[in-house]
């Protein structure tokens, strides 16, 4: 079956992420085009070698990047948590507690409305240049809604993860022993078949390590890849956790001992900042830097979620990172793009290459670096995702 193929020309800049095809990390290139056929990219180069396509796309001296990779969202919940946000930002602290507001009103929730709000959130982050987005259970904390939120999720995103193991479910307050017993029996086998990945919140308030390592170990042995809440509100056992298991990645990051850092350092785990959560809660940033200075692999994403990170925008995230986190603006852009493929261990995505899937992001700005440095301003000029342009 024969597809059509669109020539981009007049690309001022573009990432690739590729250091084959330009300068540095980013693999940037100048004057550039990128040929797309069907969903994949068929071409990448200057534009004067360009070859013929059936359509022609003219990016107007712009920048082209990947689209970005959301590696972290937790995206099937109903409800509002605007008074506890107000609270917060009139004094009082964060807790995981805040949780079980999202799971009574999700519970209460149709397939339908949240099915519905699902879509809603993946067209509003794919306006702000979102390809690749990930989804979470855990605002169902039963059985029957944790396998239906995955289900709902697995409509929209093929990157959903059976987070049963979010808090402990009110029902088990007294016996979180019990709720451990049920996340790792019945409810996973309800939610396995609908999911590629197993994540868990080690933390106080929530699991500790030895409860961590049960959800994680089981989800393993049912064929899902582990990925863990790490290090939020405290230090912890999470991220030595993460790196023993093999975990795709190790999320938040906040609160990491110099062990920590050379554990992940010297592991395939990458190390998921999510800057929105802390400026959500006033808490402490992660260091990128120090991260990327022991040579962790490093993502951001966006923690999309009602209660401590309610953004969906990416390139809101890269913006706080450079100035809160120590990234440089191409740090925090191929932790956006390449870094969130990394962590969902996808080659496809998060790079403009030969093969690799059509996801691209057309800034109205010369640069990337407009992301940082022109922060809060919607820069979206185009996005095409697998080869068709949808914004």
């Amino acid at each position: 079956m024969s597809t059509r193929t669109t020539v981009i020309t007049g690309i001022g800049s573009l990432v690739t992420n590729d250091p084959g095809h330009g300068t540095g990390p980013l693999g940037l290139l100048t004057d550039a085009a990128v040929v797309i056929d069907g969903e994949t990219v068929a071409w990448v180069g200057p534009a004067a070698q360009a070859p013929a396509a059936d359509e022609h796309f003219d990016a107007g001296g712009r920048a082209l990047l990947p689209g970005f990779v959301d590696s972290h969202a937790h995206l099937v919940f109903a409800g509002d948590r605007t008074a506890e946000f107000n609270a917060r930002m009139s004094g009082q602290s964060y807790s995981a507690g805040g949780i079980r507001t999202t799971v009574a009103a999700t519970r209460a929730a149709s397939d339908a409305e949240l099915d519905a709000n699902v879509a809603g959130f993946v067209r509003e982050a794919l306006r702000q240049g979102t390809t690749t987005i990930e989804c979470k259970s855990g605002y169902g904390l039963t059985v029957g809604d944790e396998a239906r939120a995955l289900r709902i999720a697995a409509k929209h995103t093929p990157e959903t993860t059976y987070l049963g193991a979010h808090i402990v479910a009110p029902e088990y307050a007294e016996d979180p022993a019990g709720y451990v017993d049920l996340v790792t029996g019945e409810m996973l086998d309800a939610c396995a078949p609908h999911a590629r990945w197993v994540d868990v919140f080690c933390e106080k308030g929530a699991f500790d390590g030895d409860q961590a390592r049960a959800v994680l170990t089981a989800g393993i042995e049912r064929g899902l890849t582990p990925r863990v809440h790490a290090n939020q509100l405290t230090y912890g056992p999470g991220v030595q956790l993460a790196v023993e298991l093999g975990a795709a990645s190790a999320d938040h990051c906040t609160h990491l001992t110099d062990e920590d850092v050379a554990a992940l350092a010297g592991s395939a785990t990458v190390a998921t900042l999510l800057p929105g959560a802390e400026f959500s809660t006033r808490a402490e940033y992660p260091s990128g830097r120090r991260l990327l200075d022991a040579g962790a692999v490093v993502a951001l994403s966006t923690d999309c979620n009602p209660g401590s990170s309610f953004t969906s925008s990416m390139a809101f995230c890269i913006a706080v990172a450079v100035r809160e986190m120590g990234m440089t603006p191409d740090e925090a852009v191929w932790a956006a793009t390449a870094g969130g493929a990394h962590a969902l261990r996808r080659s496809d995505v998060g790079t403009v290459a030969v093969g690799a899937r059509a996801d691209l992001l057309l800034l109205d700005a010369p640069s990337h670096v407009h992301l940082a440095y022109r922060p809060g301003v919607p820069l979206t000029a185009a996005v095409w995702r697998a080869g068709i342009r949808e914004v």
